[in-house]
């Protein structure tokens, strides 16, 4: 019996080896290159640091100084203008073009990749592109206006019409993950439960409100989730869009957080805005997932 238990242990050891030997190396790469960084981010969060000098411990002054910085202010607040945009835009076309695909139409394959072409291209180049189209006068979107005899604004170079700019480019490219995500849920509803409210003299809008919605919840609040996440990160469409222009009028979070680190050098002070970031994202996070028990309704 002795002998067996040892062989077995001895099993068990080299099982345990190869398991190290194969889960090291992302291990080490996730400990190097995320999991330190966070801890150092948060201790730098304390501390005033310039990369030229040594670091100096503030304690909560970082913290404080929040507070009362306009700056900081006008960007949290021009994130939640995106997010208050995007969000409903996204989800609604999305679930709008999901029902349309999910019938059964002619060259449907074709329009799916189409919508969703964007979604796969690179954020700089989509980007430059809706730069050029808003272009107040060499672009396309205005070319067009002008032929209805409607005069367009100036779009990225107007205060008022930047991030209203940056959202609808947004909007556009995001819209063909939004509605594969749906059409995925719907295509996972039954048909049997058309096929009795039909029987029931249920039509349209009816089966819409009673039996796709509450069915597809589950897939809706992934999207929400995903989306909100994304949309208080959101930083490179306004990078080339606008790069926070015009006078800071789409300055977002994540670009305020850039500027201070890599503009000012005020590492410390980034930080701090970056872990207030996530807090934020975390208590959003939280609201949702007791929301979810109210609104989310499973098969």
């Amino acid at each position: 019996m002795a002998v067996v238990s040892n062989k077995v242990g001895e099993k068990n050891w080299v099982r345990r080896l190869w398991v190290a030997f194969f889960l090291g190396p992302h291990l080490i790469g996730m400990l190097a290159f995320l999991v330190i960084p966070i801890l150092a981010s948060l201790v730098l969060s304390f501390a005033e640091w310039d990369l030229l000098t040594p670091a100096r411990w503030l304690g909560l002054d970082n913290y404080t100084a929040l507070l009362s910085d306009p700056n900081f202010w006008d960007a949290l607040k021009h994130t939640f203008y995106f997010i208050a945009g995007y969000l409903p835009l996204v989800l609604v076309l999305g679930l709008g073009l999901a029902l349309l695909m999910n019938q059964k139409l002619r060259g449907r394959l074709i329009f799916r990749v189409a919508f969703f072409l964007p979604v796969v291209s690179a954020w700089v180049a989509v980007a430059l592109l809706w730069k050029w189209l808003l272009n107040p006068r060499y672009g396309l979107v205005n070319w067009l206006l002008s032929l209805v005899g409607i005069e367009g604004p100036g779009w990225i170079f107007d205060p008022n019409w930047a991030m209203p700019s940056i959202i609808l480019a947004s909007v556009w490219k995001d819209l063909g993950f939004v509605m594969m995500i749906l059409l995925a849920g719907l295509q996972a509803i039954s048909p049997e439960y058309y096929e009795a409210a039909s029987l029931d003299g249920a039509a349209g809008w009816r089966m819409l409100r009673n039996i796709t919605i509450p069915l597809l919840s589950p897939t809706i609040f992934f999207v929400v989730v995903i989306s909100l996440v994304n949309s208080f990160q959101v930083f490179d469409q306004v990078y080339v869009m606008t790069a926070g222009g015009p006078a800071g009028s789409s300055q977002v979070l994540v670009g305020e957080i850039v500027n201070n680190a890599f503009r000012y050098s005020r590492f410390g002070y980034a930080s701090a805005m970056s872990w207030v970031l996530f807090a934020l994202i975390f208590i959003v996070t939280l609201v949702q997932l007791w929301l979810q028990r109210r609104t989310v309704h499973y098969q």
